[in-house]
């Protein structure tokens, strides 16, 4: 059962080194995210699963991707020598090698180094476009029933499309289709955001769009309550850090 959930943005800039003193904008996102890890900690969860959107080239042949505790992940690919575990490896005689982790669940690898996680087994749950919603609520209902105390660390970026200079260019409909998110996720509205319309998210470039939906799925029977840590735009790109306990 899901008992506490937490949602960060993923880029790759919110690790210090990769971003290299250029990136002082969101040095109040990092903090926030390390105030909804203390959240996720201070449920006492039996697992974490880490949810985000998959940006790796490997073709999985289905839609979503799991990775054990251990599993790898780096950053060299954006200049700089840092590499990540997604928890302490398990010790599993036998164990086949974990393919390394897409960036969004590197970037959660991080933040769970970061601030010392070791309350809890951990596992990585990748998701790839195209999903289909009512495959993302089966999945997030699926992770709810893992274990008796369920959290979740769901990497998810908003919209890319806020400014001129943005990733995607400037959409006037990206501001209003964040702030929907925004409150749905403030709300813990599970109806709401399985309402997100993908083909909308996909045109704004909203990686989290599946990632959010799967968290619908698993917060659909739980009474939990959310909390806005955490609402900017850097960039031209939004970024959400929420928590429900």
């Amino acid at each position: 059962m899901l008992v506490v959930a937490a949602v960060c943005p993923c880029p790759p800039l919110l690790v210090p080194q990769v971003a290299a003193g250029a990136a002082p904008e969101l040095d109040a996102a990092r903090a926030a995210c390390v105030d909804a890890l203390g959240v996720l900690a201070a449920a006492r969860p039996d697992l974490l699963v880490v949810i985000g959107p998959d940006d790796t080239d490997t073709d999985a042949g289905t839609d979503t991707r799991r990775y054990a505790q251990g599993a790898p992940g780096t950053f060299r690919g954006f200049g700089v020598d840092v590499d990540v575990r997604l928890g302490r490896p398990a010790a599993e005689p036998g164990a086949q090698p974990s393919p390394a982790l897409p960036t969004s669940l590197a970037v959660g690898a991080w933040l769970l180094e970061h601030t010392g996680w070791s309350d809890a087994p951990i596992e990585g749950l990748a998701v790839r476009e195209p999903i289909e919603v009512d495959r993302c609520i089966t999945v997030g209902r699926e992770v709810a029933a893992r274990a008796a105390r369920v959290a979740l660390l769901v990497m998810a970026d908003a919209s890319a499309c806020r400014t001129l200079k943005a990733p995607g260019y400037l959409d006037q409909r990206a501001e209003p289709f964040d702030t929907a998110v925004a409150h749905a996720l403030a709300t813990a509205d599970t109806t709401a955001l399985t309402t997100l319309d993908p083909a909308l998210a996909h045109t704004l470039k909203a990686a989290g769009r599946p990632a959010w939906q799967v968290l619908a799925g698993a917060g659909e029977t739980a009474d939990l309550a959310g909390a806005l840590l955490y609402e900017a735009a850097p960039y031209g790109v939004g970024y959400l850090v929420v928590t429900w306990s």
